[in-house]
């Protein structure tokens, strides 16, 4: 399951975990690339949890969940996921 920036379409700027918000934009409003997750390769070693700097990703019952407002497009997920199980794509 991933959330798109448009399902909080009434809330402006920043978000912060506890549902306070901050001036400015999604921290995702200028990403290039983005992660997918297939989850049927996803072996739930949280991996991609430990490791997301913004702490955009959660821990789904089929695999990582992956917050895209607060995902910047780094793919340090995807390089971290010992399956393959998160792949960069452009975004369009």
């Amino acid at each position: 399951m991933v959330l798109a920036k448009g399902e909080v379409s009434e809330v402006k700027g920043l978000m912060l975990r506890g549902g306070r918000s901050v001036g400015g934009r999604y921290v995702a409003d200028w990403r290039t690339f983005r992660p997918v997750v297939d989850a049927s390769k996803c072996r739930k070693c949280w991996l991609c949890v430990m490791y997301c700097p913004e702490g955009a990703i959660g821990r789904g019952e089929e695999g990582a969940v992956i917050d895209l407002r607060f995902c910047k497009g780094c793919g340090i997920c995807a390089n971290e996921c010992p399956a393959g199980a998160i792949e960069m794509v452009r975004e369009e």
